[in-house]
């Protein structure tokens, strides 16, 4: 199983999903959201994941967020719209953020986590 998880070093999430994947022996490739967002292909692929709904891929507790006032914006903004903002700026894209074979996630739980990757 292939796995990719975007994190940002001083979340405590992001730390926790990736003790729980080493907890649980699977490999993963661990990249740094901030510097490398998700690209377009792989929002498609989360955006599939999350019935076409934007909002989850946004990091709605971030200080950029709100800068940006997306709260307001992200109801009518469009898919292109939402992912230029998502691949130029790391700190908006919800994290943890994981790609795998069989899962795709945002933000980490690990009961759901564990029905999907184990």
């Amino acid at each position: 199983m292939s796995i990719k998880i975007y994190t940002y070093k001083k979340c405590s999430t992001c730390r926790n999903a990736t003790k729980w994947l080493n907890k649980k022996g699977l490999l993963f490739e661990e990249l740094p959201i901030r510097q490398t967002p998700p690209e377009k292909k792989e929002l498609e692929t989360m955006l599939e994941a999350y019935d076409g709904e934007l909002r989850p891929l946004f990091n709605t507790s971030g200080r950029d967020y709100r800068a940006l006032a997306l709260k307001d914006k992200i109801p009518t903004m469009s898919k292109q719209e939402a992912f230029k903002l998502l691949t130029e700026n790391g700190n908006l894209v919800k994290r943890p953020f994981l790609l795998s074979d069989s899962f795709k996630a945002v933000g980490f739980k690990s009961s759901t986590w564990e029905a999907s990757l184990d």
